[in-house]
């Protein structure tokens, strides 16, 4: 069985209130981390890297292939896409995950609520989780990512042990 996430170390990033969602501040000095990062998404199974049709120019959308079978609605912003990074200088991400995950992710200060969600623009499983600084972060956001991906329907990957933990926090 997984552990559940640690607690964020620092204070919460400075993000913007509204569209362009945007992290300000606390981003990785070591761009090797945003790259790693990348290079997990896009390995995914069933991943197809896109331009963003939620995010800003330049943002890198992961999408679950057509013909894989999805998960729930609320498990995409927008079609297929279930999560997008921030490029530079940002290097934040835009994901969805499950009601259960979005509560733990929040109460261990990984990431926040998108507006448009608290709004009811876009599902209110949509969260924005935070630029990884450094080696141990990129471990936890690659995690977070996986339970994203599980959510969206990725193949082979339902991870039931993941989501029972986050229930129990």
């Amino acid at each position: 069985m997984t552990q559940a996430l640690p607690r964020r170390s620092d204070a919460r990033p400075r993000t913007t209130p509204t569209n362009p969602h945007t992290q300000l501040d606390q981003q990785p000095t070591d761009l090797t981390i945003a790259r790693q990062l990348a290079d997990r998404a896009f390995a995914l199974p069933a991943v197809e890297e896109r331009p963003s049709a939620i995010s800003v120019p330049g943002a890198r959308a992961l999408w679950l292939r057509e013909g894989v079978p999805a998960g729930p609605r609320e498990a995409f912003m927008i079609d297929r896409e279930f999560a997008h990074l921030h490029p530079a200088p940002d290097f934040s991400l835009h994901l969805t995950l499950p009601p259960a995950w979005v509560d733990h992710v929040l109460a261990q200060s990984w990431g926040e609520l998108h507006p448009m969600a608290t709004r009811g623009l876009i599902p209110a499983t949509t969260v924005m989780v935070y630029a990884p600084r450094n080696a141990e972060e990129l471990e936890v956001v690659s995690r977070i990512l996986r339970v994203s991906h599980n959510f969206a329907g990725g193949p082979g990957q339902s991870d039931q042990s993941d989501q029972k933990e986050a229930r129990s926090d």
